[in-house]
């Protein structure tokens, strides 16, 4: 098992093969990566390497473009040109433009090998890949399963039909002497998502992509994803993830990262913000002072754990690890920094002191 903690206790990672994307290594002891997709036409260039260029600043490893006609591999070709990030190519239903993609430079290609009508196709994309030096993502969504559209399958074997796909598959790729792959399965089904990776983990060796299929708007998709994707990864399992939200592709990242952080598998970006749930012992409006400080850290990168409480009783204790913090009062407030307290501050001060401890960090 691969250790990996940034703040707090360890969590045991499970071993696996390391796959080469590009220049990123996934499996093993290598981070895990977030992944994300453009959301504009992959033949409007410029839209794309913009969209690119954000996702990459916002902390994305790996980015997946959309490549469903010869006119987008075509445009592909060209961004990758204009890249020097990894992309990945999203193939469904056509092995001429996966051998397009592969030869237009993409790091990966995301395959469903159940959108392909022959083994013949997959065999010709797999002999491209290796000419290439291509990864190839192994994928089984569970509303792709002919099985499983066909009729009436119980909970239990949905799993097992995805998981007896994924064993075909990983078997075709064996036996054509290429394993520079990783492995994806998902659902809808937060349980079942779950479930078929533990299955996954246990059975195979290679890397696994994480996610949860189409899971919604982005206030939809966020406590979904985040207890399949954070539920797998606290076991251990998972090497690259990506959170699958409808529209900004910036909040798969940022959601993405506060999976990570939270179990401590990445450094939080910029500061962290701590409030207290509030009660009847409030004596100030804590939310609205929070939402302020919050808007005062928007324009600093400085990795500070601030915390805002709402009284004198549990506050000291429970922001005692926190680098400022300010414990309210009826009418003011006591600043403490890491534990210690500082000084009383006035209410209608307790912003701008707050403001300037963190200055002075």
């Amino acid at each position: 098992m691969v250790k990996t903690s940034y703040n707090r206790v360890m969590i045991k990672r499970r071993n696996s093969k390391t796959a080469n994307v590009g220049s990123i290594k996934l499996g093993g002891s290598n981070p895990i990566v977030l992944q994300s997709m453009t959301k504009v036409a992959t033949t409007d260039v410029a839209a794309c390497l913009g969209q690119i260029a954000e996702l990459r600043e916002a902390g994305c490893g790996l980015v997946r473009l959309a490549v469903p006609t010869k006119a987008d591999t075509a445009a592909f070709a060209k961004i990758v040109n204009q890249c020097d990030m990894p992309l990945v190519a999203d193939i469904h239903f056509s092995r001429a433009r996966a051998i397009e993609a592969i030869e237009a430079g993409a790091a990966k290609i995301r395959l469903n090998p159940g959108n392909l009508k022959e083994r013949a196709d997959i065999l010709e994309i797999i002999e491209a890949a290796k000419a290439h030096g291509t990864a190839i993502r192994v994928g089984v969504n569970e509303a792709s399963i002919r099985d499983l559209r066909a009729g009436d399958v119980a909970e239990g074997g949905r799993v097992g039909l995805m998981l007896e796909e994924m064993s075909g598959y990983v078997r075709v790729f064996e036996e054509a002497g290429f394993e520079n792959i990783v492995l994806s399965a998902k659902s809808a089904d937060t349980v079942r998502t779950i479930e078929i990776n533990r299955l996954m983990a246990e059975k195979f060796e290679y890397p696994i992509h994480l996610g949860l299929t189409h899971a919604g708007l982005v206030e939809d998709a966020t406590v979904s994803s985040s207890v399949a994707i954070g539920t797998l990864l606290a076991e251990g399992i998972g090497d690259t993830i990506r959170v699958s939200v409808a529209g900004d592709p910036l909040e798969e990242i940022r959601l993405g990262r506060e999976i990570l952080a939270s179990l401590g598998l990445a450094e939080k970006r910029g500061p962290e913000l701590i409030v207290c749930p509030t009660c009847g012992r409030c004596q100030i409006d804590v939310v609205a002072l929070a939402r302020k400080v919050r808007g005062a850290l928007e324009n600093t990168d400085k990795k500070a754990k601030v915390a805002v409480m709402g009284c004198i009783v549990n506050g000291p204790g429970e922001a005692a690890d926190a680098d400022v913090a300010v414990c309210a009062a009826k009418g003011k407030g006591f600043l403490y920094s890491h534990g210690k307290k500082l000084c009383t501050v006035p209410e209608d001060q307790l912003l701008d002191s707050l403001v300037q401890e963190i200055d002075r960090l």
